[in-house]
């Protein structure tokens, strides 16, 4: 199974990581990386770089960022393979705890022909 991550970090956006920080979360990649287990991961540019875009019955509205809810704010994002969502949750604690504090969002993607798990 492939699981999106989606993690807000707590620091304010735009924090520019140490070098000691990028060196811990670099060595980690290419471990995970290693591992199998992370299949793609990609860190996200300050909002004011990007757009909402949002679709109605009245058509689009586009809001250019920055965004001011910072809690809402995507840092970062990743692919997994795992076997099950208690496996991607382990993995994602010890991402957290090279990343820092904050919150991470697990996703199952849909995977041909493997349907979702049901409720």
């Amino acid at each position: 199974m492939r699981f999106l991550c989606l993690y807000k970090p707590a620091k304010a956006e735009g924090s520019p990581p140490t070098q000691e920080e990028m060196e811990r979360m670099g060595a980690y990649i290419q471990k995970s990386a290693q591992s199998g287990g992370l299949l793609s991961a990609e860190g996200c540019a300050p909002s004011k770089f990007g757009a909402r875009v949002t679709m109605n019955g009245s058509g689009f509205a586009v809001k250019d960022g920055p965004f001011t809810e910072a809690k809402e704010l995507i840092g970062g994002l990743a692919i997994l393979r795992a076997d099950s969502k208690e496996q991607a949750i382990e993995y994602v604690k010890s991402f957290m705890e090279v990343a820092g504090e904050g919150e991470t969002e697990i996703r199952l993607l849909y995977d041909e022909p493997a349907a979702p798990p049901r409720a």
